[in-house]
């Protein structure tokens, strides 16, 4: 029977002797597409994976707080020397860092794009081709089949049992039947059936193409982390500006010394305020994540997947294409009720040939028993997650007609059926089991199933995917619960998951069971690890009861039965074998479709997120110290102990260097919510413990020390101690140690301990600690310091657990 027949509604005769029936639209001409291509009716909205060049190297450049020290730095190099100038340049080589980095994810990013670009089957001069979404043009006749998401608005010039899902552009959960003249919504995707529909509106009046435009655009934004930090940077520029102008007044007005030298020091009090490198690190930790990834072939189409991903606490998986590879085989056919064999073959040959994109399990039985070519298909049933069934219609070879549905055992026979039994059976052996069964009523019946007569069991056996086991391992291993949640039959899901070690795989659900109350249903999904017969809004229910119980849900899958619940889920990761609307809506593309990819992921996320939180301790405990500085300077009324050279020299050895290490290094633990007071109940004990110990240090040199370039000695004295207790908190922060950590918090100490022993050095930083006594007496008040911040850490601990 060949393909272009498959349908005739006539009836009588054969395929092999008779012209088909159904005309199909030829399409436009590769005339009439170049006219409309020179007339701009092109769906020309770009399909953007990332920023732009000019949209990074602005993001980059033109920052709040780059404005703030770009200004202070042109002061800077007009009064002071290059040394207290450094700052600048720092920040020059930070902001091209992160350019670079961003423009190297930019790069990855879309060169994965292309690849996992979905391109649409377009019939032109009366032949179908895929082209790219971008080249589709007005008029253009776009062909459908399940799983396919309709790109542009249209209308429907062929239909085929075609059922579309509009719910992600309405919220209207049941599939709408489509006929020709019936209006297509870009955006919407394809449940069962097919056929074909004319593009009316392409480009940028295509609503939906407007909003998946601005959906996949690379983003920074939408994530606790970054939300986090906005916040913190909103308060510290409150903080920042009044303490700034007190800091000014009191360096400029109230003390009479050196006007170069007043401002130089009012400005070595600012630039510190600022935690200008944590936006850099978080822009480049992010940016290095998407590289990373990206090397193995994973997609991020929305960057904070990344670090939901770090937060997941539950990973459900659907078992066709993540748990099992996407082909099966059929073992095994056992005719039912005295059936002759090769009749039941001559049927799911006919059966197979009559789906024009047959999904795995109807191709296994395509490869097993060929067509006939003797039986005519006049009525057709595509398969639907949500029936779990198929079926077809036929015109046989000697002039009978019958009609046959081919699906799951468990919905297509009573519950009492002496067949289940032997089905169970072979479940329990994680073989999946179709039923072939021959109905009397009309295919387009809600009854359809009633009383089917069972005619013969299709044994099909799963392939594993071989590093399944692994991944569920690691999971375990994580602490992320992972439950396996599919459309097929329980027992046989159960089976599976068994195979490969899932714990609690032996309780096994029938989905059909689950109370329909979110919480009660939430508690059975707490208590059970695998989930049979569950139907797509069960998917998305299911997703959803999880998360009234308080967790990070991410949702695997690769067919139109899982779209629903990969969009509700905090990260849908999708298959890049999957179909285009799961890869639509998906946050994450696996595009060499391996589930071992998935704990890539999972560890890239709390890496990222892990290191952030241990380096903005380290840039904010900084800017609180700096502040009471401030303010205990303009309350004493005495010289701000600081030059700009001195805190870019503590700044880079204490933070600059090792926070850039420290984000980029292994971070396995789960990334933990409450970013801002995370990271606060640190900064703020050791901010308050830096400051009160350095001007401790300062007022007892300024007692001490008298006579010319006292204030010289006084500041190398209250460096010396600020610099001790930011390394005791650069120690605290790289915890737990390893060797390349305990050789970068040694490296900085040593860098410090040159600049202290080198002529050329203290000359440069201004740098010379003066006697032997005061000397001793700064480094013994760093060492109170410290202890007083291994004690205020623990106390923080034990009174605010995050």
């Amino acid at each position: 029977m060949t393909q272009r027949a498959k349908i005739d509604s006539d009836g009588g005769g054969s395929a092999a002797d008779e012209p088909p029936v159904v005309h199909r639209v030829a399409g436009l001409t590769s005339a009439e597409v170049a006219e409309r291509v020179a007339r701009g009716e092109v769906n020309d909205v770009p399909v953007r994976s990332s920023r732009s060049t000019v949209d990074i190297v602005r993001g980059n450049v033109f920052t709040r707080f780059n404005a703030i020290i770009g200004v202070l730095w042109v002061i800077m190099l007009f009064v002071a020397p290059i040394q207290d100038s450094l700052f600048g340049f720092v920040i020059i080589a930070n902001t091209g860092i992160g350019i670079i980095q961003e423009l190297r994810a930019k790069k990855t990013l879309d060169g994965l794009a292309v690849i996992g670009e979905a391109k649409p089957t377009v019939r032109r001069d009366g032949a179908a081709a895929e082209v790219s979404t971008s080249e589709i043009v007005l008029g253009d006749l776009i062909e459908l089949g399940p799983g396919d998401k309709v790109v542009v608005d249209g209308e429907v010039a062929e239909a085929e049992s075609l059922e579309v899902d509009e719910s992600l552009l309405t919220g209207e959960a049941d599939p709408v039947v489509k006929k020709p003249g019936d209006r297509m919504m870009s955006g919407s995707f394809v449940v069962a059936g097919g056929g074909a529909f004319t593009a009316t509106k392409v480009g940028r009046e295509a609503y939906a193409a407007q909003l998946a435009e601005e959906a996949s655009r690379f983003t920074l934004v939408h994530s606790e982390l970054r939300s986090g930090i906005s916040t913190i940077l909103k308060y510290v520029t409150w903080m920042m500006v009044p303490t700034a102008i007190g800091l000014i007044i009191s360096q400029l007005v109230v003390k009479d010394t050196n006007f170069k030298d007043s401002i130089a020091r009012t400005v070595g009090g600012i630039v510190p305020m600022i935690p200008e490198g944590l936006v850099l690190l978080t822009s480049v930790a992010f940016a290095i994540g998407v590289i990373r990834l990206g090397r193995k072939q994973c997609l991020v189409q929305e960057l904070p997947a990344i670090e939901g991903l770090a937060r997941v606490d539950v990973v459900c998986l659907d078992k066709t294409g993540t748990l099992t590879e996407g082909g099966m085989d059929v073992t095994t056919l056992r005719p039912l009720n005295g059936t002759d064999e090769t009749y039941v073959r001559k049927v799911l040959g006919a059966l197979g040939e009559s789906d024009p994109r047959p999904n795995a399990s109807l191709q296994a039985i395509i490869d097993a028993y060929p067509d006939s070519e003797e039986w005519r298909c006049t009525e057709s049933l595509p398969f639907s997650s949500a029936r779990k069934y198929s079926g077809a219609a036929f015109s046989e070879g000697d002039g009978d007609a019958s009609s046959w549905l081919l699906g799951a055992p468990d919905v297509l026979l009573k519950a009492d059926d002496p067949t289940l039994a032997e089905i169970d059976h072979l479940n329990e052996q994680g073989l999946r089991v179709l039923l072939l069964a021959r109905t009397t009523r009309e295919l387009d019946s809600p009854d359809v199933a009633h009383d089917a007569r069972p005619t013969a069991l299709v044994v099909l056996e799963q392939r594993l995917r071989p590093d399944a086991a692994d991944t569920l391992a690691y999971f375990a291993d994580q602490n992320v619960a992972a439950k396996v949640i599919s459309g097929d039959n329980a027992v046989s899901v159960g089976a599976v998951a068994g195979k490969l070690g899932l714990p609690g795989a032996e309780n096994t659900v029938d989905a059909r069971l689950l109370p329909a109350e979110p919480s009660a249903m939430a508690d059975e999904l707490d208590r059970n690890a695998v989930f049979g017969r569950v139907t797509p809004q069960q998917k998305r229910d299911m997703v959803g009861a999880l998360q009234s119980h308080g967790h990070t849900v991410a949702m695997t899958g690769d067919g139109v039965n899982d779209v629903l619940a990969l969009k509700d889920a905090d990260i849908g990761v999708s298959m890049g074998s999957g179909s285009e609307a799961t890869r639509a809506v998906a946050q994450v593309v696996l595009l060499n479709n391996s589930f071992a990819t998935l704990p890539s992921v999972v560890a890239e996320g709390r890496r990222v997120i892990g290191n952030i939180t241990r380096v903005a301790t380290l840039f904010l405990t900084k800017t609180v110290y700096s502040v009471l500085l401030a303010i205990l300077v303009v309350c004493s009324q005495v010289e701000y102990p600081f030059l700009p050279r001195h805190l870019t020299l503590l700044s880079t050895l204490t933070i600059g260097v090792p926070a850039f290490f420290l984000a980029l290094a292994p971070n396995k633990e789960r990334a933990k919510p409450n970013f801002v007071k995370r990271v606060m109940r640190y900064a703020i004990p050791g901010g308050i413990v830096a400051a009160a110990a350095t001007f401790t240090t300062y007022l007892v040199a300024r007692s001490y020390y008298s006579g010319p370039g006292s204030l010289d000695a006084e500041t190398s004295a209250a460096t010396l101690t600020l610099f001790l207790v930011s390394m005791w908190v650069l120690a605290i922060v790289a915890r737990p140690y390893t060797w390349w950590r305990i050789a970068l918090v040694a490296a900085m100490g040593g860098a410090f301990l040159l600049v202290l022993v080198v002529p050329w050095l203290q000359e440069f930083f201004a740098l010379k600690l003066v006697g032997v006594t005061m000397p001793w007496t700064a480094v013994a008040i760093a060492a109170a310091g410290a202890g007083l911040l291994e004690l205020a850490w623990r106390w923080v601990d034990r009174r605010f657990p995050a």
